[in-house]
């Protein structure tokens, strides 16, 4: 686990340092100046319950340590959403005329489509799978372990999606979506997996036909830009299957917290000489084109901040975005540098900070170790938020808020 030089690629944004920072585990903190920012951002109900605030203010502070991070393995979905332990399903850029790409993005909707039922829950499955193919690359030696973080049978704090972490680093700037997230513990291990809101329940079932079909683009503007094999050519006319994905597995640390999350990655740089996974992945894009001022500012304070923390988290140097007329024609495809995107955004009035983000995820990972404390899966605290508010919890036993399976508990329990 050692801290990569300060020349490395993220280093304007990841905080090397050759030490844990002077934080514990729990919110009862040393005294110092970072560790009373923190507690001026939680409070207590009168039932003793801890919130914590999403006010902006309170995260701007120095940004915290966040480790390069590193790929540990990736997976594959296939077509009928099956999991593989391999890489069958990464794709390579094929990079188009930016000039004048004209990427019919609505061609194949009606036809050849194939929708992944949203409506069906995963959790975080996917990624239990891999690591029981993988546990050996993520267990730690108890010596290794000790120190200021307790040791925990797979050597990291939290496991999750990156969307999740993405959301996280969204929220002091989310005004219109909430969200809940569900945390169990199991052997000295934070898992962290997604519950659908209400708000977002009936959003999805009644999508317009309209909405249904722009979310097509996205994965149009893929196939338009994307082939099977390093040498290969886009195959234009093919099936749109969104239950394929490849997804990168990585490990970091966010200050004291170490973490193993996976994500989706798009495809990666076809160019053999592209340095190792994650910094030769790229993510791809579409926006709607900018014609006024107005809206190049909403682009830079909405969708850049999504953008900008889907593709930081895991280290994925690079951002494709296709910009389509309302016909859904791609116009011009522009690249967008993750590292750079901050100085892209800083003369906007107003707008949102990348420390206030980190911090904020940082400190929601602290609430939620203080408050997370019986190591049983059936027990699950349940982590609400809605915008203008205090992130606030609940607890739950043996209710349909579980989520680790059995078959997962019953191995990592008891491996053979």
């Amino acid at each position: 686990d050692t801290p990569l030089p300060p020349a490395c690629r993220y280093s304007r944004f990841f905080r090397i340092e050759t030490e844990l920072p002077g934080t514990s585990a729990t919110l009862s903190l040393p005294s110092s100046r970072s560790c009373n920012h923190r507690e001026a951002t939680m409070s207590e109900h009168e039932d003793t319950k801890q919130t914590l605030s999403t006010r902006r203010q309170l995260y701007e502070r120095d940004f915290p340590l966040y480790k390069q991070p590193v790929e540990v393995g990736c997976f594959s979905l296939d077509s009928e959403r099956r999991f593989f332990n391999d890489d069958r399903q990464l794709r390579y850029y094929v990079e188009p005329d930016r000039r004048s790409p004209n990427f019919k993005l609505g061609d194949g909707y009606r036809d050849r489509y194939v929708k992944r039922d949203d409506g069906v829950k995963e959790g975080i499955d996917h990624i239990l799978r891999w690591i029981l193919a993988n546990r050996s690359k993520l267990d730690v030696p108890r010596a290794a372990a000790a120190g200021p973080t307790p040791a925990c049978d797979l050597g990291v704090d939290f496991i999750t999606w990156r969307g999740h972490l993405t959301k996280l680093l969204t929220t002091p700037y989310e005004t219109r979506e909430g969200w809940m997230l569900a945390v169990t513990r199991l052997h000295g291990t934070l898992y962290m997996s997604e519950v659908e809101t209400e708000a977002a329940r009936v959003d999805r079932q009644t999508r317009s036909e309209r909405h249904q079909e722009m979310m097509y683009w996205g994965y149009k503007f893929e196939q338009y830009t994307c082939a099977a094999e390093p040498s290969g050519r886009p195959d234009e006319g093919g099936v749109v299957n969104t239950n394929e994905a490849f997804c990168t597995v990585v490990r970091t640390r966010l200050a004291a917290h170490r973490l193993l999350f996976s994500g989706e990655v798009d495809c990666r740089d076809r160019d053999p000489t592209a340095p190792p996974a994650p910094a030769c992945y790229l993510e791809l894009k579409t926006s709607a084109e900018i014609c006024t001022p107005k809206q190049r500012s909403n682009f830079h304070r909405f969708k850049l901040l999504k953008w900008w923390a889907q593709s930081f988290l895991p280290g994925v140097p690079r951002i494709i975005a296709g910009f389509r007329d309302d016909d859904g024609v791609v116009v011009s495809v522009e690249t967008y540098q993750t590292s750079k995107i901050s100085q892209l955004i800083k003369n906007e009035y107003n707008c949102w900070k990348p420390t206030v983000c980190m911090n904020f995820c940082s400190d929601f990972l602290s609430f939620a170790r203080s408050v997370v404390r019986e190591d049983n899966p059936r027990v699950v605290y349940l982590f609400s938020w809605e915008p203008h508010k205090e992130v606030s919890y609940s607890i739950h036993r043996d209710t349909q808020y579980c989520f680790l399976p059995e078959w997962y508990v019953s191995e990592i329990t008891h491996p053979e």
